[in-house]
């Protein structure tokens, strides 16, 4: 039993010293402030069918996510980025 646990444990990233928490890449000044023109700065916060990522996969904080999705919206609204992508099904 124990040992099921520990597998568990080290697929899901836990363990003794657990999961790194994510940092906000805006608070720590990787990215500049959001500019709705940076179209592949925003393309890393979206998914492969377009959809805007959450807070837990990014790292994002809630007051820049909050910008982020923003700034996403008006960026499809002006053709920079696609509202969604080409879908294709086998």
């Amino acid at each position: 039993m124990p040992r099921e646990r520990d597998a568990k444990q080290r697929r899901r990233g836990g363990g003794r010293r657990g999961r790194r928490p994510k940092v906000c890449a805006f608070c720590t000044g990787e990215h500049e402030i959001m500019d709705y023109h940076d179209g592949r700065m925003l393309r890393r916060f979206i998914s492969d069918t377009a959809k805007i990522l959450p807070r837990r996969r990014t790292g994002t904080c809630a007051k820049h996510q909050r910008r982020l999705a923003t700034t996403i919206k008006r960026a499809r609204m002006l053709a920079i980025i696609p509202i969604t992508e080409k879908l294709v099904r086998k």
